[in-house]
């Protein structure tokens, strides 16, 4: 990552995505989207693997979106989980998102910094559906007047390229 921040910004970014993961945690999925910019991007694609040969060749074998969501979509999926007929979590899933090696740097957008995170995201519902899902975040974040900030973008990559779950009812 180029154009690093200063430790100060670092840590803000830090915080606000730490209060992100607990809000998730914590079902307070409104708090949540109160965190999202109105212009939010939130994807994931299928995660595939390809040969070396080819990687080096700069060919990549086809993905397919499984998310592609906006604000609207997002405020959708949480209104649905929110009316209790959301039967993929009846009884809601127990999470914990975990995020460390955040590297922060500033793009050619005023106020917007790029962020890297690595993640571990464990899910646990019923007595024993336990699920973890590893990767990479690429994130954009905003910063608004004074120490507010949103998130403008989310990129998930998994590690895994078999998704072993029953569902993906769960916000990253």
């Amino acid at each position: 990552m180029s154009n690093p921040v200063s430790l100060e910004l670092h840590h803000r970014i830090a915080q606000f995505l730490y209060l992100e993961a607990s809000l998730l945690d914590d079902w307070r999925f409104r708090d949540w989207l109160d965190q999202l910019d109105e212009e939010i991007v939130y994807t994931m694609r299928t995660t595939v693997n390809a040969q070396t040969r080819d990687r080096r060749k700069g060919k990549q074998p086809p993905t397919t979106w499984i998310f592609n969501d906006n604000k609207d979509q997002l405020e959708r999926r949480i209104a649905r989980l929110e009316t209790g007929m959301a039967w993929a979590e009846e009884p809601p899933s127990r999470t914990r998102h975990m995020i460390s090696n955040i590297q922060v740097s500033e793009t050619d957008q005023p106020n917007v910094f790029a962020v890297r995170v690595n993640y571990l995201l464990y899910r646990a519902q019923k007595e024993r559906d336990e699920t973890f899902y590893i990767g990479t975040r690429f994130d954009k974040v905003r910063r608004l007047d004074g120490e507010q900030w949103r998130l403008l973008a989310r990129e998930i990559v998994l590690d895994q390229a078999v998704i072993t779950s029953h569902n993906l009812s769960v916000l990253f």
